[in-house]
């Protein structure tokens, strides 16, 4: 810095600094920060606090380079604490995330996503079976029927009406086979 030996004060010289300087310490401190305002407030502070405590300073303090590592010190708290900030705000994030999916795969029936598919395959499966054993199991499924009273109605014996229904039953379980282990966890 230029001395006060050469006839100029003291707010002469801090003007003197401060004009040569802002802008390269403004620069190199938004380099880092990369907002122009937290820059300029890291520069005034620190240009401040050097001049507050120039007397204190060894006679030998580069004031430049004093200044600068004040700068550089505020940028690497500021960073410090954005990657703080950041890093609590991403795992908040992921939580959140990790909540809505937990919540989501609670809610979910796999059976309601199915149950659609599961009866357009029945009822497909059905009109595929021979009118008497469709005839037979609708009468058991539907109407809750006895065995007794389908073979009373159908002229058939118990066992016959037991054949149709488990021939329908083999035939579903073979048609159903992709949905059965989701079944049987609800049913």
């Amino acid at each position: 810095m230029e001395s006060l030996k050469e006839g100029k004060s003291d707010l002469q010289v801090f003007n003197q600094f401060f004009k040569t300087y802002q802008q390269k310490f403004i620069r190199f401190a938004n380099f880092y920060v990369r907002d122009l305002a937290v820059a300029e407030d890291f520069t005034i502070e620190s240009l401040l606090n050097y001049w507050e405590k120039r007397h204190l300073l060894s006679p030998d303090t580069n004031p430049k380079a004093y200044v600068l590592t004040s700068i550089k010190n505020k940028c690497l708290n500021y960073l410090q604490h954005l990657q703080t900030r950041n890093d609590f705000a991403e795992e908040a994030h992921a939580e959140w995330k990790l909540s809505v999916r937990i919540t989501t795969l609670e809610a979910c029936d796999p059976v309601e996503l199915f149950a659609d598919d599961i009866q357009k395959i029945v009822n497909e499966t059905l009109q595929k079976l021979p009118e008497k054993t469709r005839q037979i199991f609708l009468m058991s499924r539907e109407n809750n029927l006895s065995r007794k009273e389908i073979a009373e109605i159908n002229g058939i014996t118990i066992k016959g009406v037991e054949f149709h229904i488990s021939k329908a039953i083999k035939v579903l379980r073979t048609t159903l086979k992709d949905y059965i282990n989701i079944l049987l966890l609800y049913f």
